[in-house]
């Protein structure tokens, strides 16, 4: 069965198609009564306005593009929820994007993105070496993400948790205390608040990097592996929940008092973790307040003139959950 047109719409409800056209797009003025004609012949023919259509006569989709490296991550899960949520109260609807961790994946999804005509795109995806971006004609906005200066970047102050994760081991006596994250890169302000702690306190840093993209058995494998070797281990910062409760788990098979041998913090704090393991003591980001900002930036960007520039960096503050891992 053909898809009902435009024409067909027009038709059933006895106006023209440019008519159909001015109430699918709330311009000028119909009365009432044929408005009513229109969507009452929508309903009933299962009409469904084609959007690129639409935008490529330059209208607006009302879609957005959201690129996250998988929401399989309880923070990135809760973030596209939050953010989609956001974008509702305007009148936007979401594309997800799941990257992998994957550069060509990204990459594609970019590439994806534009061809199909959204109105702007936020990326929270963990990629350095995507070009595509300098030279996307959309409004983008990243969360978390340093992507220069023509993109604005919306986080929570990572540079903050990582410094009351640390201080808060180093206060309850730790000495040897390990930091678990998936890059150690310049860029990773958590790492950085880190060592900056220790050395503040005169002890020495000691990172394991496990690699973004690592899927979850092998990270299990390699972590576990790494902290057996770590003899005199007392305390543990884990840059996300997911690894810290992998840390707690190896500390439970091999017998080691939480907290009393060895103190976890991680980072996040996500609803679904502090209610589901309250007892994990976590950084706890703004999700929600991170997709409203993120969202209100975008859709200034896509309503903007060429004289409004929204800010280059929003920087909201983190908070601690204490629970009984340290």
């Amino acid at each position: 069965m053909a898809k009902p047109k435009l024409s067909d719409v027009a038709k059933r409800a006895g106006v023209s198609a440019t008519t159909v056209s001015r109430v699918l797009n709330n311009r000028g003025y119909l009365s009432a009564a044929t408005k009513q004609a229109v969507h009452q012949a929508i309903d009933e023919l299962g009409y469904r306005p084609n959007e690129i259509a639409r935008s490529l006569l330059g209208q607006r989709t009302y879609l957005i593009g959201l690129i996250v490296p998988t929401v399989a991550n309880p923070f990135f899960g809760e973030l596209a929820a939050a953010i989609e949520g956001a974008l509702a109260t305007s009148g936007y609807k979401m594309l997800l994007c799941n990257s992998q961790g994957q550069a060509e994946q990204e990459r594609a999804y970019l590439d994806l993105l534009q061809a199909n005509q959204v109105d702007g795109i936020i990326t929270s995806a963990h990629n350095d070496l995507i070009d595509g971006y300098a030279h996307a004609t959309l409004p983008i906005v990243a969360v978390d993400r340093q992507m220069g200066a023509h993109i604005p970047n919306v986080r929570s102050d990572n540079a903050m948790g990582g410094r009351i994760a640390t201080e808060l081991l180093i206060n309850q006596g730790c000495r040897s205390i390990v930091l678990v994250t998936a890059t150690d890169s310049p860029q990773n302000a958590r790492a950085g608040a880190y060592r900056t702690a220790l050395k503040a306190a005169g002890i020495a840093s000691n990172v394991f990097e496990y690699g973004f993209d690592t899927p979850r058995q092998a990270r299990q494998a390699r972590l576990f592996d790494w902290l057996d070797c770590q003899s005199e281990l007392d305390g543990l910062f884990a840059t996300d929940d997911l690894t810290a409760l992998l840390a707690l788990e190896w500390a439970k098979r091999r017998s080691i008092e939480v907290p009393d041998a060895l103190k976890i913090v991680g980072y996040d704090g996500t609803p679904m973790v502090t209610q589901s393991v309250p007892g994990l003591t976590t950084v706890v980001q703004p999700i929600d307040r991170i997709a409203e900002r993120a969202v209100s930036v975008l859709l200034a960007r896509i309503g903007a003139t060429a004289s409004v520039r929204p800010p280059d960096e929003i920087v909201l503050p983190v908070d601690m959950h204490r629970g009984w891992t340290a």
